[in-house]
């Protein structure tokens, strides 16, 4: 038995507002296509949907039951339509993050922007250690997601705050200083926000410290401190397993937290990298 979508969605709007006037308002027909199409239903099913008198309307078991199979059918057609609705967005959109924003969230917002908008194509540059904000600010990106010290409710870039991210020392559950030598750390290259945070935390404390590892990516400062070779200062929210927090210990200092802002260029904000910047709200 096939049903008529369209005869499906006028019986859930009379059973949504209870009232055959009400269901032709909102489906845009007259109050006899309604009754038609209800009729025409309750012809095809064979039984009795909907229980009238000159006072009231009610849903019948029967009713009950088609109505609720209607709403999910509704429900997955609407789903598809919008899947493969043309988007009538184009151009190119210059984006730039983190390493550790979107970590294994990237293929999805990827996946999900190229599905929502085929017309679009997206330049994606994603590193820990490309200096976001200088792009931003060159017009060599449209849009990125960058990193700031936290300044009161609001990110100190003037961008959209994602996300408040609260940094800490870590090292390997196995990690054993050494002794009478300075403590090693494993930083980012410059200009990694991380590693400015830490570093000036370090001096200000008067930690005796030196640099054994640095790395361009987060596998690599991850490795390195899971191998016990150093201290690092990461997102609590990027903390590993193996991994162990030393806040406090070996008189090491308090870290501030740090926001992700999305931010455009002056010139970049257009249509699509607008959506696509919805997208990596929603997704944040």
């Amino acid at each position: 038995m096939d049903f008529d979508p369209t005869l499906l969605r006028t019986f859930v709007a009379v059973a949504d507002t209870g009232s055959f006037t009400r269901a032709a308002q909102r489906q845009h027909l007259t109050q006899s296509d309604v009754s038609h199409q209800i009729r025409r239903l309750e012809e095809q099913v064979g039984r009795r949907l909907l229980s009238r008198t000159t006072r009231s309307l009610t849903v019948t078991e029967d009713g009950e039951e088609l109505l609720r199979h209607a709403q999910r059918i509704l429900l997955s057609f609407d789903t598809l339509a919008r899947r493969f609705r043309p988007s009538p967005l184009s151009g190119t959109v210059r984006f730039g993050a983190p390493e550790n924003f979107m970590g294994d969230r990237l293929p999805r917002l990827l996946l999900r922007f190229a599905r929502d908008f085929p017309a679009v194509r997206l330049d994606a540059s994603i590193s820990a250690n490309l200096d976001l904000p200088a792009l931003i600010g060159t017009g060599d990106l449209d849009v990125a997601v960058v990193i700031s010290l936290s300044a009161a409710d609001n990110p100190a870039t003037g961008g959209r705050l994602l996300r408040r991210a609260r940094l800490v020392w870590v090292v390997a559950e196995t990690f054993e200083p050494p002794r009478d030598a300075p403590l090693p750390f494993a930083f980012y290259p410059p200009p990694c926000v991380h590693r400015q945070v830490g570093v000036r935390a370090l001096d200000e404390a008067g930690i005796d410290s030196h640099i054994v590892f640095t790395s361009h990516s987060q596998e690599g400062i991850h490795a390195a401190v899971l191998a016990g070779l150093a201290i690092s200062a990461i997102a609590f929210d990027d903390l590993k397993a193996g991994m162990k927090i030393i806040d406090g210990e070996y008189g090491l200092p308090p870290l501030p937290d740090i926001d992700f802002a999305l931010v455009w260029s002056s010139g970049g904000k257009t249509p699509a990298s607008t959506a696509f910047g919805e997208l990596i709200c929603e997704m944040a």
